[in-house]
């Protein structure tokens, strides 16, 4: 479902860039915070094949968290751990579980902030608040949410227009008022039930992040941070625009920052890059409320970080019912999205690759995850083959995980897939794939004629070249299906994502004459499932460079380059000021 952006009135931006906020705080001293984000449901290490990876492991939140307690060790009554979103859905064990896998062991790590991600709704409007802001929350991890508000949810009519959690908190640290704002993504999850965060309203930020820096001054706070799923472009337009905010601690985009990013109002801003590969910790000097200095080093969680044993037995707690061992039942777990039933343990290996599966390449670099990715190429190609269409398709997004050369598990497809979707075939015009190519108008957020922020949809059986320079509309030519050029007017069927509470779409575009995949028995197949069959018929079930083919998107003109001193997956564009 994509969510409306809540318009602001004409010309606000302009009224926001020239508000003076002054520095109201007397407080000196250092604080230092603990950011993580993006975590994606991974408990466990993942390698890291692109190129900034050295084919080494990464992630793991039992490493994590001995990173945490080493930092804490050191620097004593002088830290905050913000968590920034997108935690509660990415793996096996977070949907089976509705996301409680991931509370159960984030739980430990006694959280100090939290800002939630669109894909921590993923579950549905009421386990969101179970789990965050209701009378007993299971998740402790003090969320602060800005730009939710309740939209008449039932039971809580009376609340409408009402923050769902407190919109900010000022926390003193080390001598410190240190004032904390956070903002949730500006859409709900982008599949599955279009009714999934009824009864919850999303703004984008603007006028809250506006309103409560001003706030926060006035109340003699040392220190203001935002804690924010806005996204990195997202974050810096607002930082760019509207001054008062010293630190906002960014997710959304998956980038990482080696370094903070510094707006033109002097904000610092970092990312943590997706699926616990990198922590940042970032310590500010204040002197009588003015940030003086800061200290950045952004941590990779690699093997050289021991496990914390107690992280570690958690983990390995949760994993027990769904790999393989005694406590693992074939067909007793559901999965809450697609209602398909666990056939394997998601350790089982069903197959192997010769080929990085993949879609996360910087912008500079061949097969840029914006334009196309090995993972999404697979995935499509599995999705053509069985269901006999003439097309796969998948819709343009980062999700997901790196399988490196060697065994495909089944919870690499969970990564892969972890919003439950069904595998189905429907008609398609020509005028309809193109335009998913095309991907979306882009607004404001880049110079004209460039490129950014946008994800292009991966296909099977299609080539085309790509133009980030031209307008929305004419980005994409000499589009080839199957060799033969692509009809607007034509009917082709494509193989994609389908969910049964949207059953006119595929891949969330109107379809005709859908058919969805089904076991011989008539029971549901899970998307897993289906890539797993497709693996299964390849020659000793292996992905190599005569099953796969790459590159099937060719850009004519390059990227928009990297204005912000860091390696981009997604384009940026200029700092907007």
């Amino acid at each position: 479902m994509r969510l409306r952006k809540i318009p602001l009135v004409a010309g606000l931006f302009l009224a926001f860039s020239s508000v003076t906020v002054a520095q109201a705080g007397t407080g000196t001293g250092e604080v230092t915070f603990i950011h993580m984000g993006d975590l994606h449901g991974h408990l466990i290490l993942h390698p890291n094949v692109r190129s900034d990876g050295n084919g080494q492991s990464e992630g793991g939140v039992a490493r994590i968290y001995t990173l945490i307690k080493d930092i804490r060790r050191a620097k004593p009554e002088q830290t905050l751990l913000v968590n920034t979103g997108d935690t509660l859905h990415g793996g096996a064990e977070a949907l089976f579980t509705q996301g409680e896998a991931m509370i159960k062991v984030l739980n430990a790590f006694h959280i100090d902030a939290y800002a939630p991600g669109n894909w921590d709704y993923v579950y549905g409007a009421n386990k969101f608040i179970d789990y965050f802001t209701g009378q007993q929350p299971k998740a402790n991890w003090h969320p602060i949410i800005s730009n939710l508000y309740y939209d008449n949810y039932p039971g809580a009519e009376a609340r409408t227009g009402q923050n769902v959690a407190a919109p900010y908190v000022i926390k003193t640290i080390n001598g410190l008022r240190v004032g904390i704002i956070g903002f949730t993504s500006d859409r709900g999850p982008q599949a599955g039930d279009p009714n999934i965060t009824k009864g919850l309203k999303f703004t984008n930020g603007e006028a809250e992040y506006q309103k409560y820096a001003k706030l926060l001054r006035e109340q003699d706070v040392d220190l203001v941070v935002a804690i924010s799923e806005l996204g990195l472009h997202g974050n810096l337009t607002l930082a760019n625009r509207i001054p008062g905010v010293d630190i906002i601690l960014s997710s959304d985009k998956h980038e990482i920052t080696p370094k903070p990013i510094v707006s033109k109002h002097g904000t610092l801003v970092i990312e943590q890059g997706m699926d616990g590969q990198v922590v940042g910790e970032l310590s500010v000097r204040v002197v009588k409320g003015k940030v003086v200095s800061n200290k950045y080093t952004s941590h990779r969680i690699t093997d050289r970080i021991k496990e914390d044993r107690g992280i570690a037995a958690l983990v390995k707690s949760v994993r027990l019912p769904y790999v393989a061992g005694p406590k693992f039942r074939a067909g007793e777990i559901k999965n809450p999205i697609s209602g398909a039933r666990l056939r394997y343990p998601i350790d089982t290996v069903i197959g192997q690759t010769v080929i990085p599966l993949y879609r996360s390449n910087f912008s500079n670099e061949s097969m840029p995850g914006v334009i196309e990715g090995s993972s999404h190429d697979f995935l499509t190609d599995a999705f053509r083959v069985m269901t006999g269409a003439q097309l796969g398709g998948i819709t343009g997004f980062r999700y997901g995980t790196t399988i490196a050369k060697g065994p495909i598990k089944m919870e690499d497809l969970y990564h892969f897939m972890p919003i439950g979707p069904q595998i189905a075939k429907g008609e398609l015009t020509g005028a309809q794939i193109k335009k998913t190519l095309e991907g979306q108008p882009q607004g404001e957020q880049g110079r004209p004629g460039e490129w950014v922020n946008g994800w292009t949809a991966g296909y099977s059986g299609l080539t085309a070249d790509f133009d980030p320079r031209a307008a929305q509309g004419n980005r994409v030519s000499n589009i080839q299906v199957n060799g033969k050029p692509l009809d607007p007017n034509a009917t082709y069927t494509v193989g994609g994502f389908y969910y049964d509470l949207i059953p006119n779409l595929i891949n969330r575009v109107p379809a005709k004459n859908i058919v969805v995949l089904k076991d011989q028995d008539g029971s549901i197949l899970d998307g897993t499932d289906v890539v797993k069959r497709y693996v299964e018929t390849l020659p000793a079930k292996t992905v190599n460079r005569e099953t796969l083919q790459l590159d099937r998107i060719r850009l004519i003109n390059p990227l928009p380059q990297e204005e912000h001193g860091i390696r981009e997956i997604q384009p940026l564009g200029s700092n907007p000021m």
